[in-house]
């Protein structure tokens, strides 16, 4: 099943449950007027159920919203950095849903940083695949002194996120028994100007910064790379 029908079949879920509970809201102020007190509590009951499932498939849905499936090594993006002064460079990051993001940033080294979920043995035997989430963009300094001192520049690239599932493994670890596993990913590479990078996943939940192409590859080789 595709991941992003899996997300869309959950949304659907829920608007179809909260419809129910709307129907079920109704019928309890209708026996509640009728001074129908067993039936109300009985609606009332069934209402309770359909507000719970909408939230829960809501809930799923939004969790899951920005993660990508890892069956094989995929495309996480592609960086391009254009120099604007001494450690200072514009980078464009677009990323295979067609999306993309400019932002400046400062130092010698650009790093992306990812969120990794792994599911638990019995999930998997039922089909679970890991999931994927791009958390984080950076600039480095190469050199530690210059980078204890200065402050990093750190951009969100999650920050749409309202419910996420790997926050929510962070605060309610028992909540979540089905995730084996919750971890960070980073990859970086030098700023170079006119350098284009590709950034992959494995299927082991590692990302792998790579030059896009030779001219890159050529550029970080001149630089000690």
């Amino acid at each position: 099943m595709d991941f992003s029908f899996l997300i869309a079949l959950l949304f659907a879920a829920a608007a179809v449950a909260a419809l129910i509970a709307l129907a079920q809201a109704f019928a309890v102020r209708r026996h509640w007027r009728a001074r129908r007190r067993f039936a109300c509590a009985h609606r009332g009951a069934w209402l309770l159920v359909f507000v719970l499932l909408a939230i829960l498939f809501a809930g799923s849905g939004l969790a899951l919203r920005g993660y990508g499936l890892l069956t094989a090594e995929a495309p996480v993006a592609t960086v391009q950095a254009r120099q604007l002064g001494p450690q200072w460079f514009g980078v464009r990051m677009e990323f295979p849903d067609g999306s993309h993001r400019s932002v400046d940033l400062r130092g010698d080294e650009w790093q992306l940083d990812a969120h990794v979920i792994k599911w638990a043995p019995r999930a998997v035997a039922l089909g679970a695949q890991p999931l994927f989430r791009v958390d984080r963009l950076s600039g480095r300094y190469r050199d530690a002194t210059q980078a204890g001192a200065t402050l990093p520049t750190i951009v969100a690239l999650d920050a749409d996120s309202v419910v996420d599932l790997w926050r929510l493994k962070q605060n309610f670890p028992r909540w979540l028994p089905w995730i084996d596993a919750d971890y960070g990913s980073a990859a970086f590479l030098p700023l170079v100007d006119g350098g284009t990078y590709k950034v992959t996943i494995s299927p082991l939940g590692g990302l792998v910064a790579r030059p896009a192409d030779a001219a890159t590859a050529g550029k970080l080789k001149a630089a000690g790379w």
